[in-house]
């Protein structure tokens, strides 16, 4: 089976990056990363993508060019590496129309919460614990121009305990995020993820040959 070829976009940690160069490496995941993008030059996310052996690529977002002008080196880099499936690994920028529709169907964001719940922010978390949610958890989802609100892949739960703070109930979630972005890219690379509309469907994993 032929590895699916990813580039990936963060802005921080990269703690979820590195959770998918590890499936990699364990073999739980055909996909190889051709390229790691971040638009901020500090990014410890960086470092630990060197630390995997990575291609590294960044645009700054202090630079002085325009959104449009930088999201188009994007672009250029992601099409220059093959990328096939655009990975947004706490990425903190909306992409350009021109990179949505390049990519179309063919990139996925991670987001802290039961999408539509807390979407269009950055304190998902937060606002799941002051609406008083009971269940929260993450969303792998597609990425379209409407923000936080392309075609669901998948969803993890995590209970909200009466103890909460924002920073422990994000620690649990992002645990989640975690293994959901893997086993999402899987479904990609093994052709089992159908899009129809609003809809993700996921077709039957294929059954080994009997010998």
């Amino acid at each position: 089976m032929s590895e699916l070829c990813l580039g990936i976009l963060l802005s921080g940690r990269g703690s979820t990056m590195d959770a998918v160069a590890r499936a990699i490496v364990r073999g739980e995941l055909a996909a190889t990363v051709k390229v790691v993008i971040s638009n901020n030059p500090a990014a410890n996310g960086l470092e630990l993508a060197r630390l995997h052996g990575l291609p590294v690529h960044v645009v700054d977002r202090k630079d002085g060019r325009t959104r449009m002008e930088r999201h188009r080196e994007i672009l250029d880099v992601l099409q220059r590496a093959g990328t096939e499936l655009v990975v947004c690994a706490g990425f903190n920028e909306v992409l350009t129309s021109e990179v949505t529709s390049a990519f179309r169907d063919r990139i996925i964001n991670t987001h802290p919460s039961l999408l539509p719940a807390f979407g269009g922010g950055m304190h998902a978390t937060q606002d799941a614990l002051e609406y008083g949610a009971k269940v929260t958890g993450c969303t792998v989802h597609f990425v379209t121009d409407d923000l936080d609100n392309g075609p669901i892949l998948a969803q993890r739960t995590v209970e909200v305990l009466e103890e909460d703070t924002e920073e422990s109930l994000a620690a649990r979630v992002l645990v989640e995020e975690h293994k959901a972005l893997p086993a999402a890219i899987q479904l990609i690379a093994t052709g089992r993820v159908i899009i129809d509309g609003r809809r993700v469907q996921i077709a039957p994993a294929p059954v080994p040959a009997s010998r």
